[in-house]
């Protein structure tokens, strides 16, 4: 079975993501091990007191509350499925140790050890904190991606692609709008 069909069928989450892996036979079961202490460890790096939603329970708002709540931008980002232009992140030169929250909702999604620089324009991790996106096809370049959203807000983040870096070989291509970045301590 190719790749893309375990990501078809299981979402990218922690078990799509693990069933991908095993089947490409590129990860070690030390590197599996790896991604799943560092997925484990993410509360490590929360700042005491940082204002973040351990909740998952699904968030309901209607859209006139999202427009009081983010910016422009990030409601067409969140809300409409919207790209933000390359290179034009903030968060793209982040290198300080802390957690990734959603904007819409702040609950946790990456942590700094889970960045790379893609060189993308885009922040991009190769994992995640387990069960924090949902997924579904997306077909609007015309060749389908997968698109991912918060779980409990269910704000549009960006696309998870196969030609990231080991241990995974996955790329969580995020808006910077859509996330807030809490440092540690």
């Amino acid at each position: 079975m190719k790749r893309r069909n375990f990501l078809s069928v299981f979402g990218v989450g922690a078990l799509g993501m693990f069933a991908s892996a095993v089947a490409r036979g590129a990860e070690s079961p030390a590197d599996m091990k790896a991604i799943a202490k560092l997925q484990n460890d993410w509360k490590a790096l929360l700042a005491p007191g940082a204002k973040v939603e351990l909740s998952r329970e699904p968030l309901k708002r209607s859209d006139a509350e999202w427009r009081k709540l983010l910016t422009p931008e990030q409601f067409h980002i969140l809300r409409e499925e919207g790209t933000e232009r390359a290179g034009t992140s903030p968060l793209n030169d982040e290198k300080r140790p802390g957690v990734y929250v959603c904007a819409g909702c702040s609950l946790p999604l990456f942590t700094s050890a889970m960045k790379y620089d893609s060189g993308t324009g885009w922040p991009s991790y190769f994992t995640t904190i387990p069960g924090v996106f949902g997924t579904k096809r997306d077909f609007k370049l015309i060749l389908p991606r997968t698109e991912y959203h918060c779980v409990r807000c269910g704000g549009h983040h960006g696309h998870v692609f196969d030609d990231g870096p080991r241990p995974t070989g996955l790329r969580y291509c995020n808006n910077g709008l859509a996330l807030r970045f809490v440092p540690r301590g």
